[in-house]
C-alpha cells in the first residue's frame, strides 16, 4: 500500500514497521518510539504512549494508525476511529505471536514478503531457544518493572510467557492485574532470582544492594527490558539474547 500513511503508537512496533520496509510512510510516533533512531528522529512525536496527542495526530492526516492494548488506552483508540481510516490494533502476549503480527502487517501494507522473511528468522530463534532450553531446570523470578511502588508482571503477559519459554517461570503466580504491586519482602526466600528491567524504570547497578537485602537469598542482576519485552522485529535478537543470558545465569 504505497499511499499509506502511518502513524505508530508502539515503540517496539515502530521498529518493525521500519524492518518492513515502511519508514518512507511512518508519518508520527510516540516520543518512545526511539528505533532506529537514524530512521525515527526526523519522524513527527505525537506525545507519549498514554498521552497521546490526538490533534498532532490528526494534523499529520494518517491512513493508518497502530495502536497495542497494553500501551495504549482504549479512550485514544476510540478517539482515532472517529477520525482515522484504519486503526490497527495489536496485542501479542507470548513470543510465537510475533509470527501473526508480522503477517498482520505485512498483509496490512502490502510487505508480505518481508514479513516472511522475519517470520523465518523467527522461527530459527525460537528452535534455537526451545532446544536449548528442554535440558535447563525451572526456576521462579521475580521481575521488577518499577520502584515507588514496586511493580511485577503477571504470567499471562508478554514478558513472562517469553521467560517461561526458558523455563523462568515469573511469580506471583496469581494475580488479578498484569502488572500487580509487589511486597518485596513477601518474596523472600521464594525465588531463585530477581531481574531488574531496564524499562519502563530504568533499574541501575546501585539498586541491586537495596533489593538484595529486602529480598535474601536471590540472585538480583539487571536486564535488557527491550530484548525481554518488545515484541516485534526485535524479539528475534531478544530470543538468542535471552537464551545466553539464561545459561549465564543458570
Amino acid at each position: 500500500m504505497p499511499d499509506a500513511r502511518i502513524v505508530c503508537l508502539v515503540p517496539s512496533i515502530t521498529e518493525l514497521v521500519c524492518d518492513l520496509g515502511l519508514a518512507d510512510q511512518l508519518v508520527g510516533r510516540t516520543g518512545f518510539c526511539i528505533h532506529p533512531w537514524d530512521t525515527v528522529r526526523h519522524i513527527a512525536k505525537v506525545g507519549g504512549t498514554k498521552d497521546v496527542r490526538l490533534d498532532k495526530v490528526r494534523a499529520l492526516e494518517p491512513t493508518h494508525v497502530i495502536v497495542n492494548v497494553d500501551e495504549n488506552t482504549l479512550e485514544t483508540a476510540e478517539a482515532l476511529r472517529e477520525f482515522v481510516p484504519h486503526v490497527v490494533v495489536t496485542h501479542p502476549c507470548a513470543p510465537r505471536d510475533n509470527l501473526e503480527l508480522y503477517r498482520l502487517l505485512g498483509t496490512t501494507f502490502g510487505r508480505e514478503e518481508e514479513a516472511e522473511r522475519l517470520c523465518g528468522a523467527f522461527e530459527e530463534a525460537y528452535a534455537r531457544a526451545t532446544a536449548a532450553a528442554a535440558s535447563r531446570r525451572p526456576r521462579d523470578v521475580l521481575y521488577l518493572i518499577w520502584r515507588d511502588p514496586w511493580m511485577g508482571v503477571a504470567p499471562d503477559t508478554y514478558i513472562s510467557q517469553t521467560l517461561a519459554l526458558f523455563g523462568w517461570h515469573t511469580v506471583p503466580a496469581e494475580t488479578g492485574d498484569r502488572y500487580p504491586e509487589l511486597d518485596l519482602g513477601a518474596y523472600a526466600g521464594a525465588v531463585d532470582r530477581v531481574l531488574l528491567s531496564s524499562e519502563p524504570y530504568h533499574f541501575k547497578d546501585h539498586h541491586i544492594a537495596e533489593i538484595s537485602a529486602a529480598v535474601p537469598g536471590a540472585a538480583v542482576t539487571l536486564i535488557d527490558g527491550e530484548m525481554t519485552s518488545w515484541y516485534g522485529s526485535r524479539a528475534i535478537a531478544g530470543l538468542d539474547y535471552l537464551d545466553t543470558y539464561v545459561t549465564e545465569g543458570a
